[in-house]
């Protein structure tokens, strides 16, 4: 633990205090974050004053200058990309400064075999496409964000610089450091920032990102002179501390952050394909109009299917004329209706799971990748007979 100790007598001298909690490894999840002895509730565990922080207003400014920063009126450089940039393009001043940090943060390898993102060619088109449908489509929109930030590092950032994208500057390696600055920065708004758009304010604050995901965590408070992060509850020694990276499903985490948690109070499955499915174009399209086309969820509190379900189901039990008035009037049809979307329910979820036993079968033993998917997939599964037998129960 030599460079999480070395880390922490660094994080000392830039004025960030961390009080009560150390590094360790912990069997089957790498590093994290203990208490050192018996913490009490909202005691405080870290604070990092805003000087120790990576932000916008951090960055070199030839790379500010290079690629215009955000701002409110009009498009310019993602904060993402310019931190990105940043870590691809440090000078030896720079990584000198800020290597007790380097040393501790995920390699290469830790990166770039994890998120589904940077999965090796040979794995990843088949691993993609077994992905479930809300991870699929989030995974779509990350790669478009990161094509975009690349393209503009490639083709405006290097040539200003005179620097070829190759080697060191590679899309590999800008892949690495996009995907660095993903996983570890925090939330941070600034009078500086506070217009700019949410995924806009970001900073990476060294130490703190050591801090795992739970469901639950560790209160963190910011504002612009400081971060602090205190504790929600006693803890034991030796117990793990966490934050929450936000109310997150299992297919977002693993997308974004490379794992799949087994308990999450958060998470939820999308059933959108087996839904739509059972609409024609014309329904979708009323849909559509009113706002309820997609985002068809179910979880451990909607077992019978979310709001939107239930509704966009009504359609296929009346007139669209019916329905609208029901949607109006904020009805749900009465008793009838609502065992007759019972029963589409059970055939959309008996669908649903077919497909996740298809899908178990094709990933088992498809190695490391493949076996995050593959837990993913069981945990749907699970989830999706649970939802079988409560609206058969109701159906009784």
């Amino acid at each position: 633990m030599e460079a999480y100790d070395e880390l922490l007598r660094w994080a000392s001298k830039q004025g960030i205090e961390v009080h009560g909690i150390e590094a360790k490894r912990i069997p089957g999840r790498g590093i994290g974050i203990v208490a050192s002895k018996d913490l009490k509730a909202n005691e405080r565990l870290i604070y990092v004053p805003a000087a120790s922080l990576r932000t916008l207003t951090t960055i070199r400014p030839e790379i500010r200058k290079a690629l215009p920063p955000p701002a409110p009126k009009y498009k310019g450089t993602p904060v993402h990309a310019l931190l990105a940039a940043e870590l691809l393009l440090e000078t030896p001043t720079i990584k000198k400064k800020y290597a007790p940090w380097h040393a501790v943060v995920p390699t290469r390898d830790d990166i770039l075999s994890t998120l589904p993102l940077a999965w090796p060619t040979s794995d990843h088109e088949k691993l993609h496409s077994l992905l479930p449908y809300a991870a699929r489509a989030h995974l779509t929109k990350q790669k478009a964000k990161f094509e975009k930030d690349w393209q503009l590092t490639r083709d405006v950032l290097l040539p200003k610089l005179s620097l070829s994208p190759k080697g060191r500057y590679s899309k590999q390696e800008f892949l690495y450091h996009w995907l660095l600055v993903n996983t570890r920065t925090f939330y941070h708004e600034t009078p500086a920032t506070e217009r700019l758009t949410k995924d806009d304010k970001m900073a990476l604050q060294p130490v703190a990102d050591l801090l795992n995901h739970s469901d639950e965590g560790c209160e963190v408070v910011f504002d612009t002179g400081c971060y602090s992060i205190s504790a929600d509850r006693e803890y034991k020694q030796g117990e793990e501390v966490y934050i929450c990276y936000g109310t997150h499903s299992n297919d977002f985490l693993m997308v974004e952050y490379g794992f799949c948690p087994e308990e999450n109070k958060w998470d939820e499955v999308c059933i959108d394909e087996v839904v739509l499915e059972e609409m024609s174009t014309a329904r979708k399209k009323w849909l559509d109009g009113r706002d309820f086309l997609g985002k068809y969820l179910i979880d451990e509190r909607n077992l019978t299917g979310c709001y939107r379900t239930r509704v966009a189901l009504m359609l296929l039990c009346t007139s669209r004329g019916q329905w609208e008035r029901w949607v109006d009037e904020g009805e749900d049809g009465g008793g009838e209706v609502q065992k007759m979307v019972d029963r589409i329910m059970v055939r959309v979820l008996e669908k649903y799971l077919k497909r996740c036993m298809e899908a178990i079968g094709e990933l088992e033993g498809c190695g490391p990748s493949g076996e995050m998917v593959l837990r993913r997939w069981r945990q749907i599964e699970r989830l999706v007979e649970k939802a079988l037998e409560e609206l058969k129960v109701e159906d009784n």
